[in-house]
């Protein structure tokens, strides 16, 4: 009797996304907290293109009444969950399939927000484009990850 037995995943991919999860959570929090408390003064140079106060305080700086940065909130701690090494053990078919499709949602989103600070805002946010890398780096090292498991 032959047992259906997945290759482990390398080593290097719980550690990297479970470090991509952590940063993009800390940046999240960070614009969560500039955005609540009033404060425009980003630690972000202020240029015609690169301007993150102009980003952070559009009107597309909100979607569906929440503000952007909130919504970073909920994605990238659900990230850090189903990134644990635990989770990366698990042959769980909802959790990898679930981990691709909030990564998924999350990267149209991400395009989203991209067009909109290149074509509507007309400004680029430093600390919104980290998200953006660190959202992108995610979707690689989970995709990675899984075509080695298979």
């Amino acid at each position: 009797m032959e047992t259906d037995r997945r290759r482990a995943v390398a080593a290097w991919v719980p550690v990297a996304a479970l470090i991509l999860s952590l940063l993009g959570l800390a940046v999240s929090i960070y614009l969560t907290i500039e955005h609540y408390t009033g404060n425009t003064q980003l630690a972000c140079p202020e240029s015609a293109t690169i301007n993150c106060a102009k980003v952070t305080t559009s009107p597309e700086s909100v979607v569906f009444g929440i503000p952007v940065a909130v919504l970073g909130l909920p994605f990238f701690v659900a990230m850090l969950g189903a990134n644990l090494p635990a989770a990366w053990r698990s042959d769980a078919g909802w959790l990898r399939a679930g981990r691709l499709l909030a990564l998924g949602v999350g990267m149209i989103f991400v395009l989203y927000l991209v067009y909109v600070e290149l074509f509507r805002v007309s400004a680029i946010c430093l600390w919104c484009t980290s998200v953006h890398i660190l959202t992108f780096l995610l979707l690689l090292v989970i995709l990675l990850g899984e075509a080695g498991r298979e």
